[in-house]
């Protein structure tokens, strides 16, 4: 770092013809730009500059030294340009992780129109339900659905969702009355391995409390898809999100149980690992999926 400094007052002294106007280009005095010439000369242990009362001049040393460093200097800034027109370009290989499910069903039939946004971009989309990491398995942003807990992850909330017990019209018919939420542990269930609750499902009163029962899967998978898929078959109850079975509930195919309790409102986050230095293209799908999920399809 101290060579570079002193190749720069180096260069800048022949360009500027001086020391005291090298010292005002390079922004700084005109001893600091003197010592760094000296320090340069003795690490070489080669005079590069004739010194006189009136003028400077370049030894043969001096002259050839000057256009390496020139080309040094400005090999320098423009790699650094590069890197800085990258960091804001919106191009090159985007790996995203997102859910399964939410992927097949919601992002994927974004994906296309962002490729004709943007051309220079090509993406590499990773659908599981598991938390990677983002950043030892390589993935430039995530889209989570979760009550986030504490990350060292930045986030920007795209949308939101809730989570809504539901059973099928023939399964309620058939069943026992479910009354209370209490009456659900009696009850087959449907249940998805991955949920933070585990086999505790927490619905809120109008008042704000919450109501906790433990239930007792008949089946469980880690796939919302093959829970609602059973549901549909009239074998139980579920608790998913809404952007999987809201369409379900309207369409009279599934039916919300003990309405008046409210499940738990899910946060729809991209992540990513650092907010410094954020790449184009990782901005860019931030900023369309948030523009995409302003009005989301499952509300």
């Amino acid at each position: 770092m101290d060579q570079f400094r002193q190749m720069q007052a180096f260069v800048a002294v022949v360009q500027a013809g001086s020391f005291v106007q090298a010292a005002q280009r390079l922004d700084t005095s005109k001893a600091v730009v003197s010592r760094l010439v000296l320090e340069l000369e003795a690490a070489l242990n080669t005079r590069l500059l004739n010194r006189t009362t009136r003028r400077l001049s370049l030894t043969d040393a001096g002259s050839d030294y000057l256009e390496r460093c020139r080309q040094i200097l400005e090999d320098v800034d423009d790699a650094n340009a590069a890197v800085s027109e990258g960091a804001g370009a919106v191009t090159g290989r985007l790996k995203i992780n997102a859910p399964l499910t939410f992927g097949n069903l919601h992002l994927a039939p974004l994906w296309g129109e962002f490729l004709k946004l943007h051309p220079r971009v090509e993406l590499d989309i990773v659908l599981t339900d598991r938390v990677v990491d983002l950043v030892d398995e390589g993935f430039d942003m995530a889209v989570r659905i979760a009550l986030l807990a504490s990350s060292t992850l930045v986030s920007r909330t795209l949308a939101h969702d809730q989570v809504l017990l539901c059973a099928s019209p023939a399964y309620l018919r058939q069943a026992s009355p479910i009354t209370t939420l209490e009456d659900i542990a009696q009850h087959s269930v449907m249940a998805y391995s991955w949920w933070s609750g585990g086999d505790v499902w927490t619905l809120t009163d109008a008042q704000g409390k919450a109501h906790r029962v433990t239930t007792h899967p008949r089946l469980r998978a880690n796939s919302g898809d093959t829970c609602r898929a059973a549901a549909l078959a009239d074998q139980g109850l579920i608790y998913q999100p809404g952007f999987l079975v809201g369409e379900d509930v309207r369409a009279g195919r599934l039916v919300r149980v003990l309405p008046a309790l409210q499940g738990p409102t899910l946060g729809i986050h991209a992540m990513y690992p650092t907010r410094k230095h954020l790449p184009g293209k990782v901005r860019a799908m931030v900023d369309f999926l948030a523009h995409a999920f302003q009005t989301p399809a499952w509300t």
